[in-house]
Parts: structure tokens; C-alpha cells; sequence
């Protein structure tokens, strides 16, 4: 990682950081003390050390592509990266991440809709409550969908703003009904200044139970904690409805129902 622009907590994937810039700056983020400095993008050469480095390392198959909010690039600079990436036999999955499908989405056009097709790029983006979902927001997922492109929510659990299980239940819902996938909902990652936002593990939890059996699993996402020091995700279950003894397993259904399965022989 010659440039230090990369980010690498699993063999298999890494993040290049390309931009310093965002459309807002989220008084959440787990960046927000590296962020929004005098140097805005990542210079050319620090890019393509990076790339350099994952030409040399076979194992990464998926580069994430974010920064700040990597969609700030413009469109002719994006091709460059993506057009070395995609030229690297091992590297199989692109995705970009970025929040600007919320907070700038007249950034989302036909032309940026057909540039992600032509090299396969998968979006990760951040809605956190059901407000975000505005007509434009609307607008700008429809037309990445609509040209084939995946798009994948990571959420944020944030004290006072969702941590409601109703609140939760109908963003999900919403952004299933606009064609994005609920994929993450992140556990608040404990940055110095984000004291407010913090809430316990039993409420994330808590929202996770209620979702059982109240909504559609593809409104579901997976309750994950950010460990520091890089030591990657570790999902959080609810594990109450779970219990085993001498005869088999027993579950409780999100009824309060009890149902047993035997020990395979």
C-alpha cells in the first residue's frame, strides 16, 4: 500500500479511497476526521500505485471505490479507474460507494447510469430514514436500476434519528419498494464527537427481532458492529429464539411459537 490510499481488512476485497471531498458531511461518519482536508482527490499517481498494488496481489477479487463520495469524481476520471481495474484478470466485482443518491442526486444521469453498466460497478449507497427518499432520490435510483445496476443500502443506526423499530421497518420497506436492496444496518462505530448518536446493542437487537415475521426478508438487512482496529464485521443475531438440550433444538417463532427439530444421526 505504497500510496496509503488503500484500505484492507480481508483478503479477498479492499477499498480505494479516491476523493477526500463529499456532497455533505455527515456529522456520523466513521471518516469524519479525514474528510473534507485541503487535499480533495487523490492525486493520479496515488490512484494508480494503488492499482499497482492490487495488480500484484491475485487474491483481491472485489475493489470498493470511495473516498469521501466517489461519485464527485467526474465522469471521465471514473472510466480511467474503472477501465485499469477491470483490465486486471482477478479482479472480478467493482463497486462504488457513495451517498449521493440522497444528499446530490441530480448527479445521477443517463450518461454516469451507462458508464456503471458498461463495467459492471455496483452502487453502495446510505439512506437512514425514510425522509431521505425524496422524489429526486426516487429519480436517481430508477435510473441507475433501470440500466441494470445494483444498488445495495448500508444504514446507519443513529440515536434519536432511527432507532425505532417502526422507523427502521418502513425505511427498509420503502427503499424494497424503489428497487434497493436493504443489505447493511450498521451499529454506530464509536468516533470521538459521535457520543450522541451511540446506542446500545440490545435496541439494534431489539429493532432486528421486531422485523422477524413483520415484514418481507428481503426488508431485512444484516445487524452488523464494525469492530476497530480493522478487525472486519461481525453480524449481530438475536439468538434468544435459539436453544438446544439432550433432545434436539428448539426454536420460537416470531408468533412465540415453539417448534423442534431433532439432531441429525
Amino acid at each position: 500500500n505504497p500510496s496509503g490510499k488503500i484500505t484492507r481488512r480481508y483478503p479477498n476485497k479492499l477499498i480505494i479511497n479516491v476523493t477526500n471531498a463529499c456532497p455533505m458531511y455527515c456529522r456520523h461518519c466513521q471518516r469524519r476526521r479525514l474528510i473534507g482536508g485541503f487535499d480533495k482527490n487523490t492525486s493520479k499517481r496515488a490512484i494508480d500505485e494503488s492499482i499497482d498494488f492490487i495488480k500484484n496481489n491475485p487474491t483481491i477479487r472485489e475493489v470498493l471505490i470511495t473516498g469521501g463520495d466517489a461519485l464527485l469524481l467526474s465522469n471521465k476520471r471514473l472510466e480511467e479507474i474503472f477501465n485499469k481495474l477491470s483490465g486486471i484478470d482477478h479482479v472480478e466485482v467493482l463497486r462504488i460507494g457513495t451517498r449521493t443518491l440522497a444528499t446530490l442526486p441530480f448527479r445521477i444521469n443517463d450518461e454516469l447510469a451507462v458508464l456503471l453498466r458498461k463495467y459492471r460497478v455496483n452502487i453502495s449507497t446510505q439512506f437512514n430514514h425514510a425522509c431521505e427518499i425524496t422524489p429526486e432520490a426516487v429519480q436517481a435510483i430508477d435510473t441507475l436500476v433501470d440500466h441494470g445496476i445494483l444498488v445495495r443500502n448500508q444504514m446507519v443506526l443513529l440515536h434519536n434519528i432511527n432507532d425505532d423499530k417502526y422507523c427502521i421497518q418502513k425505511t427498509n420497506e420503502e427503499l424494497q419498494k424503489y428497487r434497493v436492496i436493504p443489505y447493511y444496518l450498521f451499529h454506530p462505530k464509536d468516533i470521538k464527537g459521535t457520543k450522541h448518536f451511540q446506542v446500545d446493542i440490545s435496541k439494534g437487537l431489539e429493532i432486528m427481532k421486531h422485523l422477524e415475521g413483520r415484514t418481507s426478508g428481503m426488508c431485512k438487512p444484516t445487524y452488523v458492529y464494525n469492530s476497530p482496529l480493522g478487525l472486519g464485521k461481525v453480524p449481530l443475531v438475536p439468538m434468544e429464539n435459539i436453544e438446544h438440550d439432550e433432545n434436539g433444538y428448539k426454536f420460537t417463532t416470531w408468533e412465540n411459537k415453539i417448534v423442534k427439530k431433532d439432531y441429525m444421526e
